[in-house]
């Protein structure tokens, strides 16, 4: 079998007209019959005002909820946990000009889901290919640590995230966190899918939720999540999405 790593971005790519064919209509207008994204959104009293916070010393930073960044039908989902204050907050594109974006964004190049390797600005020219990635929380929390009320605040944008993800299409949970509130927004007992790195989920329709440690500061650092297992992360999805566009041919 051939090493997911060295396919080209079209062998993991379905055609156009082969992934509008599996997507139910119930999915693909679950953007617009849930709660898609809203910039507007000051459901959490705590995070618009510390948005408003943020603003007032740095006028330039986004400092709204951040939207989703990838096509709504890709294949692949990333689920984060929020944007981080110098990076998603500031430049408004989930993963940008953070720590937390290099490995991730290295990674989704080399399995050919990036267009480029980096991630600067929501002007840097980068292109996600049948990828999406989208955040638990939509606002900066302070800390870094968004409550569980937050979360839970949160949970119907995530929901209208993942309503397009297609039959055969994966899911990558960056965190327990993420892999909780993944697994709310879809209906399901986070108790019944034990959070564990690598570990792999089956779901209605073929699809596949799969765990990481998420790839921060911290955890790279401590070697807790270690670019080798990130890419292992990697080989199963891929792996998936291979068989899946198998099925479908």
């Amino acid at each position: 079998m051939a090493d997911p790593r060295s396919m080209t971005t079209d062998s993991l790519q379905m055609p156009a007209t082969q992934k509008r064919t599996i997507v139910p209509d119930r999915d693909r207008s679950a953007l617009s019959a849930c709660d898609a994204y809203d910039p507007a959104c000051r459901r959490c009293s705590r995070l618009a005002a510390f948005l408003t916070e943020v603003k007032a010393e740095h006028p330039a930073y986004w400092c709204k909820p951040v939207p989703p960044f990838g096509d709504a039908a890709a294949r692949l989902v990333i689920v984060g946990l929020a944007p981080g204050m110098h990076g998603a907050n500031a430049s408004g594109r989930p993963f940008t000009g953070d720590y937390a974006g290099i490995l991730l964004y290295e990674t989704l190049h080399a399995y050919g889901f990036a267009t480029q390797p980096v991630a600067t600005a929501r002007d840097d020219g980068l292109a996600l290919v049948d990828c999406r990635i989208t955040n638990a929380v939509k606002c900066l929390p302070p800390g870094n640590k968004p409550t569980p009320a937050e979360v839970r605040g949160c949970n119907s944008y995530l929901a209208a995230d993942l309503g397009t993800v297609p039959l055969c299409g994966a899911i990558l949970a960056l965190g327990r966190i993420a892999h909780e509130a993944t697994l709310r927004a879809l209906g399901k007992k986070p108790s019944d899918f034990p959070f564990a790195h690598g570990a792999r989920h089956p779901l209605e329709g073929d699809r596949l939720l799969v765990d990481s440690y998420h790839c921060s500061r911290y955890n790279t650092n401590t070697r807790r999540l270690t670019p080798a297992m990130f890419r292992a992360a990697f080989d199963t999805i891929a792996a998936h999405l291979a068989l899946g566009a198998a099925k479908a041919a």
